[in-house]
């Protein structure tokens, strides 16, 4: 018998299972495929607003819909210390034998770890000891962020990168380009696992296509994404534009950015309607970030009707490429320019094409799971426990 026409089992109890493990195919995702109990550890979680949350957001949404349990274990599960320097993202302190018993209590059908932070190492830590397959996923560029935050050695941070992820049954990256890069850099060969947009919530409104709803002088010039070095958002603000930079969003930058570009308009964080509304409004979207892995804010604003401007580099490279919905060049304010001249359709056209329906199947097929035993190796093995008994 295959293990793929076992899936129904799976709900055995951990310690009946083999540690064989199995990608699930592609004929058993559909909605009536068995259904699993999934734990996703992640550090980060709401109320942070950044693409990773939105994504597992949206991944136990459409899970859910598909009639998996999801369990997500988060750092307001656990006692929290804020991050330094990054006071809005806390980090859990000594989350081991709390995270241990909650995923036994849950005795999940598979483990994905999210993020490299104190809960993804316990919970990486946790599945090497007791040797359970897990799966991971690469989302930010943890080393390039933490360099031009401290100088702190890329290659160091690589290194504990490939240690983190070298146990992973699967390691899942948004784009091909990272794909390529982590293998080059020794992480083995990754799995595909791409983003989508809601295309409800996320959609051109023609009523704001006159004055700005915030007084704005037009154009209006909108980033969207955490207030941090990393995202390189002053590129973004010292740029000589006609009309109005709007800043959504939070971070450890936001009031040294406010007192240097009283010009711009800082809007905080938004979230919703709120959010669909302010990207809709705009006439540009620039995302001036030379790090980010993806950029979930690209689809988002080219779902709601506005046109991109951004460097060529991996992200905007891999989400738009030469697509006539964007201009990538490396002077961004021809980008900024340029991309005024992008029809609104053209846009919401290209964004329809990513669908978190199709970006959950993927994430199930790069799953690890566990493969339960024959039914008659597990008839053979109960009189032994017996007479072991």
């Amino acid at each position: 018998m295959s293990p793929y026409s076992t899936l129904a089992e799976l709900s055995r109890p951990l310690r009946t299972r083999t540690r064989k493990t199995y990608r699930v195919p592609e004929p058993a995702l559909g909605l009536d495929a068995e259904k699993l109990k999934i734990v996703i550890v992640s550090d980060a979680a709401p109320p942070q607003v950044n693409g990773v949350v939105r994504t597992l957001g949206e991944l136990k949404r459409n899970l859910t819909a598909m009639g998996h349990e999801v369990i997500s274990i988060t750092p307001e599960l656990f006692n929290t210390v804020p991050m330094p320097s990054y006071p809005e993202i806390r980090l859990a302190l000594f989350p081991g034998r709390k995270l241990a018993r909650m995923i036994e209590a849950v005795n999940p059908n598979a483990i994905h770890i999210a993020t490299e932070g104190p809960l993804g190492l316990a919970a990486r830590n946790y599945c090497v000891r007791r040797n359970l397959p897990f799966s991971t996923s690469f989302h930010t560029r943890f080393g390039e962020y933490l360099y031009a935050r401290t100088g702190f050695p890329l290659n160091w941070s690589y290194a504990f990168l490939r240690w983190f992820h070298a146990k992973a049954t699967s390691i899942m990256v948004a784009t091909p380009s990272l794909q390529a890069e982590l293998e080059g850099r020794g992480f083995g060969k990754p799995f595909i696992w791409s983003r989508g947009v809601d295309t409800e919530l996320f959609r051109p409104r023609p009523e704001l296509a006159g004055e700005h709803y915030l007084d704005l002088p037009r154009p209006v010039y909108l980033y969207v994404g955490r207030v941090a070095v990393e995202k390189n958002i002053e590129a973004f603000l010292d740029l000589d534009l006609i009309g109005s930079k709007m800043v959504v969003g939070d971070g450890p930058r936001l009031e040294h950015l406010r007192k240097r570009h009283p010009e711009a308009h800082f809007a905080g964080p938004l979230f919703g309607e709120e959010l669909a509304k302010a990207y809709a409004a705009a006439d540009c979207f620039v995302f001036p970030s030379k790090t980010d892995t993806f950029g979930l804010v690209l689809i988002e604003a080219l779902a709601a009707g506005t046109p991109v401007a951004a460097y060529p580099v991996q992200g905007p490279l891999d989400v738009i490429g030469d697509a006539p919905v964007g201009v990538l060049d490396n002077d961004l304010g021809v980008a900024c320019r340029k991309a005024l001249g992008i029809a609104p359709d053209a846009c919401r056209a290209f964004a329809t094409g990513f669908s978190w329906e199709a970006c959950t199947r993927q994430f199930l097929a790069n799953l690890a799971l566990e493969e339960v035993p024959e039914p008659a190796a597990a008839a053979q093995a109960a009189p032994n426990a017996l007479e072991l008994g």
